[in-house]
């Protein structure tokens, strides 16, 4: 990898993206301030710490999720809420603990903060961390900001690699969990549910992992083209709400030529598509469900049992940042199509509009700062 560092000049305040228990969504200036940035040489940073400048951040389902409802699950909005996770940027000022990483390096962010004491921690497993401090998960600020401080270790260097690229590699790492604890293979034949962000990039994956046949599912014919571009011998079936889900599950075994899934990653939590995923798949098949839903749902237990499918499920993710930053640094996974829309800090406002707006034909859209004027 390539030791890229880049200098930077800072004179702008810090800001962040806000949200509220009233949905309302807003920026004002945030912590680190600028004067504690500016004059940081890295020896008044918490031992472990580095000063990182945010230079791209994607919006997730989930930042818009908070915003509009307030709440995912049992995790709620209850105060002024900072938004974002996916995010790269470069290195200010680093603690004299802090080796590996120096000022200018451009680094990746793993936003997950953990105790390294629990089970699940200690096993490898540390998405489950009892302790786990998501940012941008309630009650802990996320990284839509023009400046954070942020542990070392969870700072990836990604050398020469684009910032969009290295925010991308945030929900690349989703699809590599599920790409993984699926247990996908050469030659299998894969249903994914969902065109949206994450359902893409487990597209690219499968394609990378010589999948075949793919069928690729949405209720948008918008996103489902822009799936067969991203990979042409994918084949699409748009979702006809009006059928039951054992008639979705004909028209997507029809779509695969006959061959039914092997397995259904499913990236959109919504009750009717696990059900199409559920009725779609072979006997001894598996659908592993990435996205997320309501508390409760309804499944088709019996076709589930009579069929001895697997029915399983993720949770963010674990160890894949490494993985994710060779794939995209030897072009096995391309991600740049992905990124539609683009705005500035200063009009973040617009670009959660943009990106909450079904109409607006964006998959991806990411929010990008300076640090100097």
């Amino acid at each position: 990898m390539s030791t890229t560092t880049t200098v930077e000049t800072i004179s702008k305040p810090n800001i962040g993206v806000f949200t509220n228990p009233e949905h309302k969504l807003w920026i004002e200036e945030s912590k680190p301030n600028l004067d504690s940035v500016k004059k940081s040489k890295g020896e008044d940073l918490p031992e472990g710490y580095v000063t990182v400048a945010i230079k791209s951040t994607g919006i997730c389902g989930s930042d818009i999720h908070f915003w509009h409802a307030g709440a995912i699950g049992p995790m709620v909005v209850t105060d002024n809420h900072i938004l974002g996770h996916e995010s790269a940027g470069v290195v200010l000022a680093t603690h004299p603990s802090v080796s590996h990483l120096k000022p200018g390096d451009r680094v990746a962010i793993e936003p997950g903060l953990i105790c390294n004491e629990c089970e699940q921690c200690l096993t490898g497993r540390y998405n489950g961390c009892e302790k786990m401090q998501f940012l941008s998960t309630p009650p802990v600020d996320g990284l839509l900001r023009r400046y954070v401080n942020h542990p070392a270790i969870w700072c990836h260097k990604i050398g020469d690699m684009t910032y969009e690229n290295g925010a991308l590699l945030e929900p690349l790492s989703v699809a590599l969990a599920g790409m993984e604890r699926s247990g996908v293979s050469l030659g299998d034949s894969v249903l994914i549910c969902g065109a949206g962000p994450i359902g893409l990039i487990t597209l690219l994956c499968c394609q990378a992992a010589g999948a075949c046949p793919i069928v690729i599912t949405d209720v948008d014919e918008g996103r489902l083209k822009y799936a067969a571009r991203l990979c042409p011998r994918a084949k699409t079936y748009k979702v006809n709400t009006s059928l039951q889900s054992t008639e979705c599950a004909d028209e997507i075994i029809k779509a695969a030529n006959g061959i039914k899934p092997a397995v259904a990653l499913e990236c959109t939590g919504v009750e009717s598509s696990v059900a199409n995923a559920i009725y779609s798949v072979k006997f001894g098949g598996k659908v592993f469900v990435i996205g997320v839903g309501k508390p409760n749902m309804t499944v088709p237990f019996m076709r589930l049992s009579t069929q001895e499918i697997d029915l399983q499920f993720q949770y963010r993710y674990a160890n894949t940042w490494p993985r994710a930053i060779r794939l995209v640094q030897d072009g096995v996974i391309d991600m740049h199509q992905l990124v539609t829309h683009r705005f500035d800090i200063e009009d973040a406002v617009k670009a959660f509009e943009t990106a909450g707006d079904v109409k607006s034909g964006a998959i991806k859209v990411q929010i990008q700062s300076e640090v100097d004027s």
